[in-house]
């Protein structure tokens, strides 16, 4: 499985990895407003808010307003169709866990992921829940499988157990751990967990291989 941009993978790069029998996931932020891609146009001040902690150039986004957040990642999620994407990771569902600058609740969350989920399935896409951990039990039912970052470093690995026992696969990546302090739980848990650099650049370490 190869997870790559949405917005900046082209046509050709997806046609070249099902040639060679991947499996292609597109990312895309579900919660937060990037300033440059090219739909950013469509999200009115509205529903920006805060900056991201580690992500300056990033704010949140007001996902109670499915009104106008709706149409925009129905698009996305098009696209996605159109570009030959077998799955989506929609990112930055947590919002509701930051300071966003809006009174967002657990149901909120709950309803945009439900929403985000199902409008994939209805596009014939699968979808990852990315992190999320404390919803894990409510959305379990709506994704086809994970994805983590660190739960290793935080040791909140044992969550993401309940997609293992549905017979859903875990993604997982560790970015400041060495790949003897996590391969060896990762694999014993039946995660496919890989050592990546901060940079998401080619570059990993697969404990599959090891």
């Amino acid at each position: 499985m190869f997870d790559v941009d949405l917005f900046d993978t082209p046509v050709e790069v997806i046609e070249e990895l099902h040639r060679k029998g991947r499996v292609v996931i597109c990312y895309f932020s579900a919660g937060t407003y990037e300033p440059w891609r090219p739909d950013a146009w469509k999200f009115p001040q509205e529903v920006l808010g805060n900056p991201l902690q580690d992500w300056p150039d990033e704010r949140w986004l007001d996902i109670r307003r499915l009104d106008i957040l709706g149409p925009i990642m129905a698009s996305r999620l098009d696209l996605a169709v159109s570009k030959g994407c077998d799955g989506v990771e929609p990112d930055n569902v947590d919002s509701y866990q930051n300071d966003t600058g809006f009174p967002l609740s657990y149901d909120d969350q709950l309803r945009y992921n439900r929403w985000i989920a199902e409008e994939a399935h209805k596009r014939g896409l699968s979808v990852g829940l990315k992190n999320d951990l404390d919803q894990i039990a409510d959305l379990e039912p709506y994704f086809d499988w994970a994805l983590n970052e660190e739960c290793f470093y935080y040791n909140e690995c044992d969550n993401l157990l309940i997609f293992i026992n549905k017979g859903k696969a875990v993604f997982q990546v560790e970015y400041e751990l060495d790949p003897s302090q996590f391969c060896p739980q990762a694999n014993a848990m039946g995660f496919s967990s890989m050592k990546k650099r901060w940079e998401l650049d080619a570059w990993r370490i697969a404990c599959w291989e090891l």
